[in-house]
């Protein structure tokens, strides 16, 4: 069983920070590589960040310069930093690991909020 607990989201003003995490546990190969996906009412999930084990990130390009993914290998913890937040980042958001042998899993999702 494989469990990703993910914290931090919550409601923010615009040009606020949050930090969010994910914790991997359970019975998980090694992690080839760890993100963040996003979704809004409607609309299709969509990629935030991506971090490889070897520390390679990927960004969407609406976060680009904003957001800072990074993880903690020996914790299995992957983190969002997220900077000058603005009403269009509002969205549920989404852990996700990959592991060794290419199975995926999810996070139950954290709901972020910018508003005023």
């Amino acid at each position: 069983q494989v469990q990703l607990v993910e914290s931090g989201g919550g409601l923010v003003q615009p040009g606020g920070s949050l930090r969010l995490s994910c914790a991997a546990s359970g019975s998980i190969l090694s992690i080839k590589a760890m993100g963040w996906y996003r979704q809004t009412p409607g609309k299709q999930r969509e990629l935030v960040a991506t971090i490889t084990s070897g520390f390679s990130a990927n960004y969407a390009h609406s976060v680009r310069g904003r957001f800072t993914i990074s993880r903690d290998n020996a914790k299995d913890t992957v983190y969002l930093q997220m900077n000058s937040l603005s009403p269009e980042d509002t969205a549920v958001y989404y852990c996700w690991v990959v592991d060794g042998v290419g199975r995926n899993y999810w996070g139950q999702g954290t709901q972020v909020t910018v508003s005023s």
